[in-house]
C-alpha cells in the first residue's frame, strides 16, 4: 500500500534547481506536491564535494549577482553571493589587465558606502544585508610574477572608453528589446558590433566563453547578450559554500516529506507516476524536472539537444597566488584552461584556514594527461611554480550545460498535455535562471491548470561584500 505522504495533487521528477524551485511554487499556492528524485541527495548538477575540509563544485560556473530569478525565487531568501572582484582579470602575453569594470566599482571609498547603506537595512525585505568575509589570511607569494597593465588586449584609451559605453548601454537595455535583436551565432555577432578585433578577440570572446561554457562561441546571440547584460549589470559571484548550498536551501524550506531521494521513476503519465520502488502513485499532475536526456527517456519525442562538456580541476596550496579575488581569463587561449580563480579568496569557507583553493575550468573536451596540462598552463597564467600543487579533484560533466545554436527558444513550451508539464534549463537559457525561470513558468501554468491561487513571491538574495 502507499504511503500517505506519497499520495499528492502535483508529483516532480527531479529535486534539481528547477524541480525544487517549482515545488515552492507549488506549496506556497496551496498545492499538495511531492518530489521524487532517483540519487541519494537533491541537487543534480549543482553538486559540491566535499574533501578535507575543501568545498569543491563539480561544475565551476560564476553566477550573475544581478539575477532577477535568484531573487524572486521563494526558499533562497538566506542565500548570499560571494563578489568575485570587480571585472575580470585577463592575462595577454605574461602580464595581467583588469577588463569590465565599472567606473569607481570595488574602489575603497564606494565600498564604504555600500556597507554603510546595506548595514542600515531591514534584516528582512529591502536591500540585501552584510555578510563579513574575515578570516585569517593565506600566504601571498611575493614571487606571483603577477603584472598589471593597460592597454592590450583592450586595445587603446579610446577603444577601452567605447568598450565602457557599450557595458554600459547594454546593462541599461530591457531585456525585451535584446530578444528582438536578430539572431545569429554569437561568434558571428561580435564582428557586427562596431568594436575593435583586438577587443572582440582579447576580452569579449574569452568572457563570453566562460559565461556560456561554449569555447567556439556557437550559441544565440540573443542568449550572449543576456549573459554580456547580466554581467554588465552587476558583475559575477560565486554562492557561499557551494553550488549545492542553492537545491539545499530549496529543499530545505520546503514542508517536512515533500522531497523523497532514493526513487527511481521508470514511467508518467498524466494522472500518476510509476517507480521502481513503490509501484504507481496517483496524482493530478505530473512536472518533469530533470535533465533534458532523463526527461527524453520519460517523454518520448522529447527534442535532446547537445551538450557543452565541462571538466574542473582543484588545486590547493599554501600559498595563494597574487590574483585576489580575480575571475582570470586567458586571451591569448594558450593551453586548456578557459577561466580560473583562487576560489578561497572569493568564498572563504571553501577552504581549511590557512590554505588556498584555485578552481581551473577546462571547456570541451580536455586534453590527454588533463591534469598536467592544466598545471602548465595555470604556472603561466598565474606567474608561480604548480609544480607542488595538490590535485584534489578532476570532475568531467560530459552533458554539463545544453547547446543554444541558434536559432534558439528561451521560452520553449512547459505543457505537453494537461497534466503533463516540463521544466529544466534546456527549456529556456543553459543556466541557473534559465532552470529557475523553466520552474516559474511551469509552476504557473499548473496552477492555472488545477485553478488554484497565486503564488508567493521570493525576497531579494544577499550579496556578502568583497574583502578588502
Amino acid at each position: 500500500m502507499l504511503e500517505p505522504a506519497y499520495q499528492a495533487d502535483v508529483v516532480i521528477v527531479g529535486a534539481g534547481i528547477a524541480g525544487l524551485a517549482a515545488a515552492h511554487r507549488l506549496t506556497s499556492a496551496g498545492v499538495r506536491t511531492t518530489v521524487l528524485e532517483a540519487a541519494p541527495c537533491v541537487g543534480g548538477r549543482m553538486a559540491t564535494e566535499k574533501v578535507d575540509g575543501f568545498r569543491l563544485d563539480r561544475i565551476g560556473h560564476p553566477l550573475p549577482t544581478a539575477c532577477a530569478e535568484l531573487a524572486r525565487t521563494p526558499g533562497l531568501e538566506a542565500l548570499v553571493l560571494r563578489p568575485f572582484a570587480p571585472g575580470v582579470l585577463l592575462h595577454s602575453d605574461g602580464r595581467h589587465h583588469r577588463a569590465g569594470a565599472q567606473p569607481g566599482a570595488g574602489g575603497a571609498r564606494g565600498a564604504l558606502h555600500a556597507v554603510r547603506a546595506l548595514a542600515s537595512a531591514p534584516r528582512n525585505g529591502g536591500p540585501p544585508r552584510v555578510r563579513s568575509g574575515a578570516r585569517t589570511p593565506v600566504r601571498s607569494g611575493a614571487r606571483t610574477g603577477v603584472r598589471t597593465a593597460a592597454g592590450a588586449p583592450l586595445g587603446s584609451a579610446m577603444d577601452q572608453a567605447r568598450l565602457g559605453a557599450a557595458l554600459t548601454r547594454l546593462a541599461a537595455t530591457p531585456a525585451e528589446r535584446l530578444l528582438r535583436r536578430p539572431e545569429q551565432p554569437a561568434a558571428q555577432a561580435l564582428a557586427g558590433r562596431g568594436l575593435p578585433a583586438r577587443t572582440v578577440d582579447g576580452f569579449l570572446r574569452p568572457l563570453l566563453a566562460a559565461l556560456l561554457s561554449d569555447p567556439e562561441l556557437i550559441s544565440s546571440s540573443r542568449c550572449a547578450d543576456l549573459a554580456l547584460r547580466a554581467f554588465a549589470a552587476g558583475g559575477l559571484a560565486l554562492p557561499e559554500g557551494g553550488a549545492d548550498t542553492v537545491p539545499e536551501l530549496l529543499a530545505r524550506g520546503l514542508p517536512p516529506g515533500t522531497v523523497r531521494t532514493g526513487v527511481r521513476v521508470t514511467a508518467v503519465s498524466t494522472t500518476s507516476v510509476t517507480t521502481a520502488e513503490h509501484g504507481e502513485i496517483p496524482c493530478r499532475a505530473v512536472l518533469v524536472a530533470t535533465d533534458a536526456r532523463a526527461a527524453a527517456e520519460l517523454l518520448p519525442g522529447l527534442r535532446v539537444p547537445a551538450f557543452h562538456p565541462v571538466t574542473v580541476v582543484h588545486h590547493a596550496t599554501d600559498e595563494a597566488p597574487g590574483t585576489g579575488a580575480a575571475l582570470l581569463l586567458d586571451s591569448d587561449r594558450g593551453g586548456p584552461v578557459a577561466h580560473t580563480a583562487v576560489v578561497s579568496e572569493v568564498d572563504p569557507g571553501r577552504a581549511p584556514v590557512g590554505r588556498a583553493l584555485i578552481s581551473s575550468t577546462v571547456l570541451g573536451a580536455p586534453p590527454d594527461g588533463v591534469d598536467a596540462a592544466v598545471r602548465r598552463h595555470l604556472g603561466r597564467l598565474y606567474g608561480v611554480p604548480t609544480g607542488r600543487w595538490e590535485t584534489l579533484a578532476v570532475h568531467h560533466s560530459a552533458e554539463a550545460v545544453p547547446v543554444m545554436g541558434a536559432p534558439h527558444d528561451l521560452r520553449r513550451g512547459v505543457r505537453l498535455l494537461a497534466g503533463l508539464y516540463v521544466c529544466g534549463d534546456h527549456r529556456d537559457v543553459s543556466s541557473v535562471a534559465g532552470a529557475l525561470r523553466s520552474a516559474r513558468r511551469a509552476a504557473a501554468v499548473i496552477l492555472g491548470d488545477l485553478g488554484a491561487g497565486a503564488m508567493h513571491r521570493g525576497e531579494p538574495v544577499r550579496v556578502a561584500p568583497r574583502a578588502a
